[in-house]
């Protein structure tokens, strides 16, 4: 869906790796232009800069890195997949709370545990002499 306008970057990871590390460019950084994207609605735009102002940077792009891996493939995979879970975030609406009332029970229950608390500190405060 959004694979046309999603590009890659690719560089030398850090970490583990040995000479690997040195000469393979494995860590992929996938980027997604929010601000002139034309599959998003305007509306689709706020949403994200809204969610995900955090991870969108001055120019309107999203950048998802990975790095996880020693192959490249499996590293945009996983970008690829983080980028998903993104869009799913900013899209989900939460429920609606129903508010519910305290039950008859539930209320007279309360009352009565409050009132055995009570008899009880009653009980300790008195007069021994």
């Amino acid at each position: 869906m959004y694979e046309s306008e999603i590009y890659f970057k690719t560089s030398r990871s850090s970490g583990s790796g040995g000479q690997n590390v040195n000469k393979v460019s494995t860590k992929v950084e996938l980027n997604f232009d929010v601000s002139k994207s034309k599959l998003l609605t305007e509306e689709q735009k706020q949403i994200f800069f809204s969610k995900l102002n955090s991870r969108i940077n001055s120019k309107g792009i999203l950048k998802v890195i990975s790095q996880e891996t020693r192959s490249q493939f499996e590293n945009k995979e996983i970008a690829l997949k983080k980028f998903r879970e993104l869009i799913a975030f900013a899209f989900h609406k939460p429920k609606k709370r129903v508010k519910t009332k305290a039950s008859k029970s539930s209320k007279e229950k309360r009352l009565s545990s409050k009132k055995k608390h009570s008899e009880q500190k009653k009980n300790r405060s008195k007069d021994w002499f």
